[in-house]
């Protein structure tokens, strides 16, 4: 491979990657009935393995050298769902994180996948845990229209992060340096920080609904717990409009925007790229992904940014 052509292929690889990037912050996709389990078999061992690994265990070849470390499907515990703590996920949920992926993580969207292929892939990863054949996923909560922002709501909001503990973790100041953060661990023994809460991008997502919907499922698997029986929902929106009053900065950005681990997870998803290019695999297939569209097009489209 000449190197006019790499350096040509690269660059149409990044401009797909950065339109995925791009499109997953308004894109939005229903679980689809019917998927097929060996499809989503094959786009998991096309896509996911270098990060999860072979057996779904979040031991794949690059997961020592990321800080987020990637999800253990094997165990049934998903942070971002719309469930009551401790419940299992809806299918909706798991291919919303696959769909838009998890700010500031290797986790990137995964819309160089189908539709047909991200739900396939949904259907897959339940087989890779026994939680799904003896348990049912609980009701989705109810997230009530989000109040009219004023100042009075965000001071209530203030008072309810003391007094519900949130300073022990986030700090008095919302920038995850609390009493009790040093020495904290996930369930699976791996060290975790709490978030700091003056940085936006937030992973769950950028909608308050997005936070409510954190305050009232918890994050499981994370010492960050439910406030679903501790508050009231509408002190749970006041502390919403509390902390997102707080978050006044941007996470520090790198290229095409990417924050925080993003950026590594790009070179993965580049790597899985490459290695398929020959084969047809991943986000290189001839028929479909982000590499569907005409070369020529896309190099105007990024010419022209």
């Amino acid at each position: 491979m000449n190197r006019v052509f790499m350096t040509a292929f690269l660059f149409v690889l990044l401009a797909g990657l950065f339109s995925a990037y791009e499109f997953y912050q308004n894109g939005h996709a229903e679980v689809q009935a019917g998927v097929d389990l060996r499809l989503g078999e094959k786009v998991y061992g096309e896509n996911c393995v270098a990060c999860h690994g072979e057996k779904g265990n979040g031991r794949g070849t690059s997961a020592s050298t990321l800080k987020t470390k990637p999800r253990d499907f094997t165990t049934g515990i998903y942070k971002f769902h719309s469930t009551p703590s401790g419940s299992l996920p809806l299918d909706e949920d798991i291919l919303r994180t696959i769909s838009k992926g998890v700010r500031g993580t290797s986790m990137l969207a995964q819309l160089h996948l189908s539709q047909e292929e991200r739900s396939a892939v949904v259907q897959y990863l339940k087989t890779l845990s026994p939680r799904f054949r003896e348990q049912k996923p609980g009701p989705s909560i109810s997230i009530p229209l989000r109040p009219h922002e004023d100042k009075g709501l965000i001071s209530l909001g203030e008072t309810l992060y003391k007094d519900a503990g949130c300073v022990s973790c986030h700090g008095s100041g919302g920038k995850g340096d609390g009493p009790s953060a040093e020495g904290l661990k996930d369930s699976w023994g791996f060290p975790i920080r709490p978030a700091d809460l003056t940085l936006k991008p937030f992973k769950s997502g950028t909608d308050p609904e997005d936070f409510y919907r954190t305050l009232s499922t918890g994050l499981d698997g994370t010492p960050m717990p439910s406030y679903a029986d501790s508050l009231t929902p509408d002190e749970r929106w006041n502390l919403v409009y509390y902390i997102l009053s707080i978050a006044t900065h941007e996470r520090p950005r790198g290229m095409m925007g990417l924050v925080g681990e993003e950026t590594q997870g790009m070179m993965i998803d580049m790597r899985a790229a490459m290695a398929g290019m020959m084969g047809g695999r991943g986000m290189m297939r001839g028929g479909g992904g982000m590499m569907k569209r005409d070369m020529k097009e896309i190099m105007k489209d990024k010419m022209g940014r």
